[in-house]
């Protein structure tokens, strides 16, 4: 089990100006990188290919943050939040350090 999880809302701590800060939902998590919904935005030229349909231009898409710029959101103190686990009846889940809550 992941600290970080596809579907959690993540803050991110360090890194870019624009996206320091910024709360997102992670769309992807990947080996030690995440794809956070709508930070960390570059962009991508992309050729026209008529075959498949595709127009070309430049889009924008969201590019991989380290797992390490970013934290799990605890809307309880508004605040990016460490996440640590617990066994209870032989499940393993995820809770929050600062409270001890569950999160999933």
């Amino acid at each position: 089990m992941k600290r970080i999880q596809k579907g959690d809302e993540v803050i991110v701590i360090t890194g870019k100006a624009e996206n320091k800060g910024q709360r997102g939902v992670v769309l992807k998590v990947l080996n030690d990188k995440v794809i956070v919904e709508g930070l960390n935005m570059v962009a991508k030229h992309v050729k026209p290919n008529p075959q498949l349909g595709v127009e070309g231009g430049i889009q924008r898409k969201e590019a991989p943050i380290h797992i390490s710029n970013v934290m799990l959101y605890n809307a309880a103190s508004g605040k990016g939040d460490r996440v640590g686990f617990k066994i209870e009846d032989g499940k393993r889940f995820r809770i929050f350090k600062s409270d001890g809550k569950r999160i999933d």
